[in-house]
């Protein structure tokens, strides 16, 4: 059976996809807040842990973004 409204569910998606990008950059942000001014190696994977979060939400947010048909052409300079 064919889905009658296939693109607003990929827009709700893209939407949980945005909001989940959206929170672990904030994540992020709250983390680099209270940084001390010296960071130990528990701050250092914290922070590595926190872009790798937010590095795949962005991705995932990419790929929901695409399914939605919100494709960009490449903005790489050839």
């Amino acid at each position: 059976m064919t889905d009658l409204y296939p693109a607003a569910d990929q827009r709700e998606l893209l939407r949980q996809a945005a909001a989940a990008h959206t929170a672990a950059a904030q994540d992020v942000e709250t983390f680099l807040r209270r940084l001390p001014e010296v960071p130990d190696a528990t701050d250092i994977t914290e922070y590595a842990n926190l872009l790798s979060r937010e590095e795949q939400t962005r991705a995932d947010r990419q790929a929901a973004a695409d399914a939605a048909g919100l494709e960009l052409p490449s903005l790489e300079s050839e």
